[in-house]
């Protein structure tokens, strides 16, 4: 991360990536005052009351708040790139998501009902009801001890199953996603996929127009709906990175820049 976003501070001094609005000066696709929803990428500056952006990333948003479409954003493009695209999850297959009331956790509970997978939500035992309620067959709480049971897929969002852990808890043929992951993890698995009948997934997510558009499409099909921890000011933005970093909350945080239009970004 530090190679990243920088080795001794942020390289940029404005945050975030995430963000829906309004047009305050309209481009060749856009009008002013058209409704907005997009990601800077490793750019950042999402966190700021005005934000000037290729308007490519941008796509249209008009049947979601500005609240609620942004707190989609990341963990429905990371949930759906890994179980979608990096797993191929099937109806039927057996999926651990580790960490599973988090941003990312309450997406791919959502995505994986959707598949038609049998899902085993890993978090604390306040949260098994939430993540009941969002598709989970079956939870169990990592405070009682490492994780039980045999799976097809492993989604590790919390990183505290790196392979020498997971590997005795794939099926045959099964696959260990490692959301969050050390340079050396990430440089391992893509050196190395295949181990003993086994594979681990390496890449990274895209944040591009086409993956923020999937995202949509399963909200606006009923399969992806947000969970919002919190919705704080900008002035508050110092709680909100608290509260991600606590590491509990549930779902997304959400900063609103304006109440009266609603314009709003993902703490991160």
């Amino acid at each position: 991360m530090r190679l990243a976003f920088g080795l001794t501070r942020p390289r940029r001094p404005v945050l975030g990536m995430m963000f829906a609005g309004r047009m305050a000066s309209a481009g060749t696709r856009f009008n002013d005052g058209d409704r907005v929803i997009g990601t800077t990428g490793m750019a950042m500056g999402a966190h700021a009351e005005i934000l000037a952006v290729d308007e490519a990333r941008l796509l249209p948003l008009a049947d979601l708040s500005d609240s609620d479409a942004v707190a989609l954003l990341f963990g429905g493009m990371t949930a759906a790139d890994f179980l979608i695209d990096k797993a191929r999850l099937r109806a039927g297959q057996r999926l651990l998501v580790n960490g599973a009331t988090g941003e990312v956790g309450v997406a791919a509970l959502q995505i994986a009902r959707h598949l038609g997978a049998v899902t085993t939500a890993v978090c604390r035992a306040e949260n098994h009801d939430l993540a009941r309620s969002l598709g989970a067959a079956a939870c169990q709480d990592y405070r009682q001890g490492p994780p039980c049971g045999e799976w097809d897929a492993i989604l590790d969002i919390a990183g505290t199953l790196p392979w020498r852990q997971a590997r005795g808890l794939l099926a045959p043929g099964g696959v260990l996603m490692p959301v969050t992951a050390s340079l050396g993890q990430m440089l391992g698995a893509a050196l190395r996929p295949r181990r003993g009948g086994r594979r681990i997934t390496g890449a990274t997510t895209s944040d591009g127009p086409a993956a923020l558009a999937r995202v949509l499409d399963l909200a606006r099909a009923g399969v992806l709906a947000p969970v919002i921890a919190a919705r704080l000011p900008l002035a508050g933005i110092a709680a909100a990175h608290a509260l991600c970093d606590s590491g509990h909350k549930r779902g997304s945080v959400v900063v609103v820049t304006d109440q009266a239009t609603e314009t709003a970004m993902a703490a991160k």
